[in-house]
């Protein structure tokens, strides 16, 4: 509560002081005035104006999403340049679409659940579905912190439930037959660094001579590649490089004597420098892109498109006028499409090439390298190149290796994460059969 306080100036007139506390019980003065009543008025705005500072501001709040996003949030919100492009994919995809005219202190919990309902709907799966409610509730967090909002509408709404699935690795038998099927001994090699030291690929492909150090036979983690659309790149590049790993930390990772003497062969061989990549890919290795060949199935045997049975399946007349995106009517018109452009009609592309400042695009080394050393394999599951990765901390793991150890050895944050490898093999589990069987069929060895 404020007050006034009569004072007498040097001239003998009188004067009246605003008097008012601060939040923290501090006296302050509003200003010196000639009546009491404007002293008066004049603490009473300013306990007004202090608490007022306190609530959200009505006109912060009536902005639009989409305003509020474009404008103050994503441009000021730091996140890694990566993270940041998965972000704006998700955004222009998925939220914007949604809550975009939308006023921001319009948005209450249950226009979440309408949205999570809307997508699940339309299709996204469980991972798209969290992961664009992660970023939805950055975004609120950050103006209820701003004091936009007064409610953040993300608490307490729940996305669909995205089930754990059984981590496959591969065996070494798997690998050394994959190995086998790989073309060029530079991808060998390159492969075999991958599972024998488990780094992530942007560091595996950023890996430099000066970063291999034979008589110790390590590698030093200190930098990471990313890729990046040029929209995203500072400079509008495709490839940048990053002074730090993911995990922020600067590791050593060594490796077996073999190993070591074939990278110190190949770097001589190829005559590398020092700061050359230790694997790189040569403009006169990239290929330009091969069009698939379609084997498209006769409509006639496709059936009807519901509810009208007017059009087959696999038939332009099903995607135009039936409006049909199954894969056999979406196959069709893009090989009608294909055809035209190879013609010279409807502006046909000119000839793609792959953006790479030597650095290898996860992209074409799985389409050109990976896949084609895969498919003779005919496995049960899908193995990736990032995979790798999970094949070294298991095999680790299951060979005896301390935990601890291996965490630090592929740059974990957390031993939680180290600790979702052990057990993973699928031979693992004949230990817990034997010990089964031995209390199970004890009854008949005893008697």
């Amino acid at each position: 509560m404020g007050f006034t306080r009569q004072r007498v100036n040097r001239s003998g007139k009188t004067r009246y002081n605003a008097i008012y506390r601060d939040l923290r019980g501090v006296v302050r003065s509003a200003g010196t005035y000639a009546t009491e009543l404007q002293a008066e008025k004049a603490w009473q705005t300013a306990e007004a104006k202090l608490h007022l500072e306190r609530l959200p501001d009505p006109r912060k709040g009536s902005q639009r999403f989409h305003r509020y996003v474009e404008k103050e949030w994503f441009p000021n919100h730091v996140i890694e340049l990566r993270t940041r492009e998965n972000y704006d994919y998700e955004l222009q995809r998925y939220i914007l679409p949604w809550f975009g005219n939308m006023r921001m202190i319009d948005v209450l919990p249950i226009d979440v659940r309408e949205w999570i309902t809307h997508l699940t709907e339309d299709g996204a799966n469980p991972p798209t579905i969290r992961y664009c409610m992660t970023v939805l509730s950055a975004i609120f967090t950050t103006a209820l912190n701003d004091r936009v909002i007064v409610l953040h509408p993300c608490k307490g709404v729940k996305t669909p439930p995205v089930p754990k699935k059984k981590r496959i690795i591969v065996t070494p038998e798997q690998f050394d037959r994959l190995y086998e099927n790989l073309a060029g001994d530079r991808w060998k090699l390159l492969v075999e660094t991958k599972i024998e030291t488990g780094v992530r690929w942007g560091e595996l492909t950023e890996l430099r001579v000066k970063d291999f150090d034979l008589p110790t036979r390590t590698f030093e983690i200190s930098r990471v590649v990313i890729e990046l659309s040029p929209k995203h790149h500072p400079e509008g590049k495709r490839f940048l490089v990053k002074p730090y790993p993911k995990d922020k930390e600067h590791r050593t990772v060594r490796v077996g004597a073999r190993l070591a003497k074939k990278v110190a062969a190949y770097i001589e061989a190829g005559s590398l420098g020092e700061d050359d990549l230790l694997f790189y890919l040569g403009r006169q290795e990239i290929a330009p892109p091969r069009r698939p060949q379609r084997t498209l199935p006769d409509p006639a045997t496709l059936g009807y498109v519901e509810p009208d049975n007017r059009y087959r399946h696999g038939t332009l007349s099903a995607y135009t006028g039936a409006k049909c995106r199954c894969q056999h009517c979406k196959d069709a018109y893009a090989e009608y499409r294909a055809k035209r452009r190879a013609a010279g009609k409807d502006a046909p592309r000119g000839t793609r090439t792959v953006n790479t400042d030597g650095h290898i695009p996860r992209r074409w080394f799985r389409d050109h390298i990976w896949r084609l050393a895969l498919e003779p394999l005919k496995l049960r599951f899908n193995v990736r190149i990032r995979d790798l990765r999970a094949a070294h901390a298991s095999w680790l793991l299951a060979g005896g290796a301390d935990i601890q150890a291996v965490k630090e050895r592929l740059g974990h944050a957390s031993i939680i994460t180290t600790e979702k490898y052990l057990g993973t093999l699928d031979d693992e589990d004949d230990g817990t059969l034997d010990a089964f069987d031995k209390i199970r069929n004890r009854s008949q060895q005893g008697g």
